[in-house]
């Protein structure tokens, strides 16, 4: 059942925001990053085989542990942002946004009228009837976050249109795509694709478009916190998970060694 996006209230009040994407289609998975205290996750459907049911069980998880759900959707597939939330999820991650259009595609189809023009549906997320429809179409209008990546270099060089029109409630950066972008594929240091990421936060704080962050170091960490992000995204739970069962290994070779 629709419950009150924390994640958006922390934004209004400039407080702090941890999320964690999420690759592996595993509820248990989703409980233990809300039960580590992050505060969101972005689970994957634009890189990761997730068919509805265990999207549905994944976003049931979460809501377990009070950890907000969002769901990276395919690129301009507003099918699978309808899918999404009327599974529950409380935002969804549009990827590739390279225009005002890609926005105003994205709000149709994730909000209702007069906003958008999301199709009308029962089931799970108006609690089967226990939310009056009327004031879940008001709710979910609220709580519903709309969130651009911005990870391509038409996206950068038009984001001024793209969030002079409203509507998008967080921007996040994506670092690995723009460096393909710019001609640097995977040098997400190199100084263009820093440049862009720059540039991508200044036209945010213009328009007073939260922006959030996906730090590699403690110290771009506090680098972006010294610049005024509070909304971070630490990586994906798979290389978390690797590097974790990779250092184990080395500690006790090391050790027997």
């Amino acid at each position: 059942m629709l419950k009150p996006n924390t994640v958006k209230r922390r934004l209004a009040e400039g407080g702090e925001s941890y999320g964690l994407f999420c690759s592996i289609p595993s509820p248990p998975l989703v409980e233990m990053i809300g039960c580590a205290g992050y505060d969101f996750v972005i689970l994957d459907t634009e890189h990761s085989l997730v068919d509805p049911q265990q999207l549905e069980n994944l976003i049931r998880a979460a809501e377990a542990v009070d950890l907000i759900p969002f769901v990276r959707v395919p690129e301009a597939d507003p099918g699978a942002i309808l899918q999404a939330l009327d599974a529950g999820a409380l935002g969804v991650v549009v990827p590739h946004v390279r225009c005002r259009a890609d926005v105003d595609a994205a709000i149709r189809a994730a909000r209702y009228a007069p906003e958008g023009m999301r199709s009308l549906n029962g089931g799970r997320v108006p609690g089967f009837g226990r939310i009056e429809l009327t004031e879940y179409v008001r709710r979910a209008n609220e709580e519903t976050m709309v969130i651009a990546m911005i990870e391509d270099a038409e996206g950068v060089e038009e984001l001024p249109s793209i969030l002079a029109g409203g509507g998008v409630d967080l921007v996040l950066e994506g670092a690995a795509d723009l460096s393909q972008s710019y001609g640097v594929a995977w040098q997400t240091r190199h100084p263009l694709v820093q440049e862009a990421l720059a540039r991508v936060h200044a036209e945010c704080d213009a328009h007073r478009v939260p922006y959030c962050a996906i730090p590699r170091t403690p110290e771009d960490h506090e680098r972006w916190r010294a610049a005024g992000v509070r909304t971070f995204v630490l990586g994906e739970e798979r290389g978390l998970a690797a590097r974790a069962l990779r250092a184990h290994l080395d500690r006790h070779r090391e050790n027997h060694d």
